[in-house]
């Protein structure tokens, strides 16, 4: 097995068992064969580190497998840590036909994405070490599943990032037609060849059914709505009436379908196809109010380079919403970015009610559902952050 040593006093990350290192910490490239290939990874001094997938052309140079030396990375490792994936959710009651199956290095599987959609596998190999074992890994999923369908969506920008191309399309079986997942006791049509992310924010399922709690007679505000989940919630919630904006008119349409096909009062939606922070300035301007909103914006700072402009964003959609809000009113607002710690989200909320000239009380901190674990080693892993806000009068 090819060995590659850090240079010293770079170790410190990997005694912390965070699962990267970073090309700066390299001190000679590795003479491999193949991108992705595992490879030993050891101290200056030549103490055993860790097995790790290498990845020349990324940043993250290293992305360990194992911190164990009797550890053999082989399809039998490869097996052990999906059938563990698979193992550790068959138990969880997410009162849903859909699922995160396999979430990356919080996993064991670094750079792995596995999504249940009802009778649907969906997948994204976002890393050359995945890559490098694409071909077995797809079948030990097919043999642990036994599901008929399996769709790749390996076309996130990582993968550029990685060396590697888009792949997507129809790995066994064919789509259905009209794809839809139950959750909750709503039905939802999901798109999951052009959809974002897989198909569906799996992740923020449980935060769809907080908002479920607490909308009754509440007139909602959904921003960065896609395809209904929050809108959903708040109309079986019983709200009095829910605006819904998304700058995709696809995805509202979609939305819209959803609303229909739960028999929810579609006369008390509206559905905005607009960009959201000049809907809240228009709002602002037309002095109009809401007890709820919502605000689950896209992934403004991708990387570490973009914090500071996605600050600026997240502070000012943030100021705006609160300046919307009748007194008592909720806000529950999202940062997707991992680049943004959880900490630096409550600054940016504190500096927004701040301009607002207003006062703020947590309700409740709000994170990613149960499927989708996080490492105490890996803070990059816990990248859906949230607060449940109330204005205070």
């Amino acid at each position: 097995m090819p060995v590659i040593r850090l240079k010293p006093g770079r170790e410190k990350s990997v005694h912390r068992r965070h699962p990267w290192v970073f090309s700066g910490a390299v001190e000679s490239e590795v003479d491999a064969n193949q991108p992705g290939q595992p490879i030993r990874v050891e101290s200056s001094s030549g103490k055993f580190l860790g097995f790790a997938a290498w990845s020349p052309k990324s940043q993250i140079r290293l992305r360990f497998w194992s911190f164990k030396e009797q550890d053999q990375i082989d399809e039998n490792f490869i097996h052990a840590r999906l059938q563990k994936a698979l193992s550790d959710r068959s138990s969880s009651d997410l009162a849903s036909n859909a699922k995160r199956l396999v979430h990356g290095e919080a996993d064991g599987l670094p750079g792995l994405i596995v999504d249940q959609y009802n009778q649907v596998l969906v997948l994204q190999i976002l890393s050359v070490g995945m890559e490098y074992w694409r071909e077995i890994l797809i079948q030990q999923l097919i043999d642990l599943t036994e599901l008929e369908c399996v769709f790749e969506r390996s076309d996130a920008e990582v993968r550029r990032l990685e060396g590697l191309e888009r792949q997507c399309g129809a790995i066994l079986g064919e789509l259905p037609p009209n794809c839809s997942i139950q959750e909750h006791g709503l039905e939802y049509y999901i798109d999951v060849e052009n959809g974002q992310k897989t198909g569906f924010y799996l992740d923020q399922r449980a935060n769809r059914a907080k908002i479920q709690e607490i909308s009754h007679n509440q007139e909602v505000l959904n921003c960065f709505c896609y395809t209904g989940g929050f809108s959903l919630n708040a109309l079986r919630g019983g709200a009095r009436f829910v605006t819904s904006i998304d700058s995709s008119g696809q995805a509202l349409q979609m939305a819209k379908l959803n609303t229909k096909t739960n028999g929810l009062p579609e006369e008390k939606t509206e559905w905005i196809e607009a960009d959201v922070f000049a809907s809240l300035r228009k709002f602002r301007d037309q002095a109009r109010n809401f007890d709820l909103i919502i605000l689950d914006p896209p992934k403004f700072a991708p990387t570490k380079q973009n914090v500071e402009k996605a600050s600026r964003a997240y502070k000012d959609i943030n100021l705006l919403a609160m300046k919307l809000l009748n007194e008592g009113g909720l806000l529950a607002t999202f940062s997707c970015s991992s680049a943004i710690s959880p900490e630096l989200f409550k600054k940016i909320l504190a500096s927004s009610a701040e301009d607002a000239r207003q006062d703020f009380s947590i309700l409740d901190n709000l994170s990613a559902d149960q499927d989708h674990p996080q490492l105490l080693s890996f803070p990059e892993g816990e990248y859906l952050k949230g607060l449940l806000l109330q204005k205070r009068s």
